[in-house]
């Protein structure tokens, strides 16, 4: 008999590759964003002078702040998770593995990763870059109103190679992992790095007014990324056919990008493709210039972006093929 995280697994992954994220319905890291906005609120103050928002309370007050809003927000996503999957399995277990399968999926953003490259490459492909720069807009946080439309190729391969650990594979790797170790784990598991991911997008910065409240944000999705990220890149690099030279790419290139992560998540697809990620980008008109990554070999076309999709999809799907072979084994 299949054990409840065996389908909950399946059939999560099944619901992100077909459905997606409905559009109308109500999101679980949109209940996270409502909350850490809230807490965000009784910390931060709007100065009267600039009207820019600064922090309440001084920076040691801050980081406890930020403490509290981390490990409150991440543990209590976990467990209310747990808890709605418990209740549901109280009515029926057909009930429990229905309702969370929907949660974790909701935590699997691959379709909604995919549909957003193609979406912003579709305009792109009509000759309208205008319109190109808008659609890119909704999906990216650097200025798009003035990007040539090799620089919108490079925005859109960025954001698929960099959240494709962020919202697809290191959601997996903890809901593998929790299904492993008790009963509605994954979900639980799934649920909690959502809220840790979430926190760092929200107020995981260096820039003020989020240094001293962001700080512990920032520093636990660091720590909770880094492994599924190695894992990935290891992934990546075997399926490639050449992972020594992948490798020695991310290596040479990845340690220069100030995350511990995102460097390597780009420059893996970067060193596969054989294209070049990184260069200049502007945020609220500040340039920003983000480390090289990958040589270029050769330039980013919609058909290297598709490469890179296909490529998160098989390592999701490989991953998830063990992992279920291996629970399984376990139950």
């Amino acid at each position: 008999m299949l054990s409840p995280n065996f389908l909950i697994l399946i059939f999560a992954a099944s619901l992100d590759f077909l459905i997606g994220d409905p559009v109308n319905w109500l999101h679980p890291v949109q209940v996270m964003g409502w909350v850490i906005s809230q807490f965000s609120n009784l910390v931060l103050i709007k100065d009267p002078v600039t009207s820019k928002r600064i922090a309440r309370f001084s920076p040691p007050i801050m980081k406890v702040s930020g403490v509290i809003l981390g490990i409150s927000m991440i543990l209590g996503s976990g467990m209310i998770a747990w808890l709605i999957a418990i209740a549901a399995s109280k009515v029926h277990s057909v009930f429990a593995i229905a309702v969370s399968s929907i949660l974790l999926a909701a935590c699997f953003a691959g379709r909604s990763l995919r549909d957003a490259a193609e979406s912003v490459i579709a305009v792109l492909q009509t000759g309208n870059i205008e319109s190109a720069r808008k659609e890119l807009s909704r999906y990216v946080g650097r200025d798009t109103d003035n990007l040539s439309e090799v620089e919108i190729l490079r925005a859109v391969l960025e954001t698929v190679t960099e959240n494709a650990i962020d919202a697809v594979t290191s959601p997996l790797f903890y809901a593998l992992v929790g299904s492993a170790l008790f009963d509605y784990g994954g979900i639980a598991l799934a649920i909690a790095y959502k809220a840790a991911s979430t926190l760092d997008s929200m107020v995981g910065y260096l820039e003020a007014p989020y240094t001293d409240l962001g700080w512990f944000s920032a520093k636990t999705d660091d720590v909770l990324t880094w492994l599924p990220c190695r894992l990935t890149v290891i992934t990546l690099a075997v399926l490639s056919g050449k992972p020594i030279y992948v490798w020695q790419i991310c290596d040479r290139d990845a340690k220069q990008d100030p995350s511990p992560n995102s460097g390597w998540s780009e420059c893996v697809y970067a060193a596969i493709l054989q294209v070049q990620l990184g260069g200049e980008n502007r945020y609220r008109g500040i340039v920003k210039q983000k480390p090289l990554l990958g040589d270029a070999i050769e330039t980013i076309t919609a058909p290297k972006i598709s490469q890179a999709l296909k490529l998160t999809s098989l390592c999701f799907l490989i991953w998830l093929i063990i992992g279920a072979i291996a629970l399984k084994a376990i139950y």
